[in-house]
């Protein structure tokens, strides 16, 4: 395979959690697909809900149907182009069908596995990103120094609410395409939303993806960067993030080679 993206990615159990005996209720997971129409970045974050019995469950399985999906789509020699708001409407739908088939397995109900997706595709001449719930993804362009937020993560009434990929009768989803060749990605959730946006503006805090990507830049690694995954880990573990946040924290970021 001829990687054409090198990536680090990493979750971290949040201070709350721990003391309540919980386990790391988000799941994150990239992969690149290297087909006869090009290189494709599939990046998936997701965060099970803090009073879903099942969070964790839910989280895994919306980040593995969302990969599964993204990979039959690419698989076929599909592009993003490709990808319609109906197609998108019918991953989603087979997530949620995936969600129930669980739950009635579990003797819980759907809502018992809610969790938010943050979804983004990159490849060689557009993106796209796929959001339900908080959390959300930052890119740069080729040639631009600016990072950019294709979908502000969606909030309700309260800082607290958001929507879930399982809400009936279905989700709010927000679809963003890019006619863009994407250079450097981040996809993360909620648990450093408020450390690396600006709510008040609506914009990302370039400074720290600048910082947080140079590493994979330097690297010579083609693909997945264990080492920097495992430094990564070791950040988002860190007091300095921490004492902010004590919530679960998921992080990955990715470059263009």
């Amino acid at each position: 395979m001829i990687n054409a993206w090198r990536w680090a990615g990493a979750r971290s159990t949040g201070t709350s959690h721990i003391k309540s005996g919980l386990p790391c209720q988000d799941y994150a997971a990239c992969i690149e697909f290297d087909t006869h129409a090009g290189n494709f970045l599939a990046a998936v974050v997701s965060d099970g809900a803090g009073s879903a019995t099942k969070a964790a469950a839910g989280s895994r399985m919306v980040c593995v149907g969302f990969l599964r999906a993204a990979g039959e789509h690419f698989r076929q020699g599909l592009a993003i182009d490709d990808i319609t708001d109906d197609l998108v409407l019918d991953w989603v739908d087979g997530i949620r069908e995936r969600v129930n088939s669980f739950a009635t397995r579990s003797g819980v109900r759907p809502r018992d596995c809610a969790a938010t997706l943050v979804g983004l595709l990159a490849g060689p001449r557009s993106a796209i990103a796929i959001h339900i719930g908080d959390g959300a993804a930052v890119v740069r362009e080729c040639g631009n120094a600016e990072w950019i937020i294709p979908s502000w993560p969606y909030h309700g009434e309260y800082a607290s609410m958001t929507t879930f990929v399982t809400d009936d009768p279905t989700p709010i989803i927000q679809i963003e395409r890019m006619p863009i060749r994407l250079d450097r990605i981040a996809v993360f959730s909620d648990g450093i939303e408020r450390l690396v946006l600006d709510h008040s503006t609506r914009t990302a805090h370039g400074p720290f993806f600048d910082r947080m990507t140079a590493p994979l830049t330097a690297s010579a690694v083609p693909g997945h960067d264990g080492s920097l995954s495992t430094q990564l880990r070791a950040y988002l573990d860190g007091q300095a993030v921490c004492e902010r946040t004590d919530d679960d924290k998921s992080l990955i970021l990715g470059v263009r080679l």
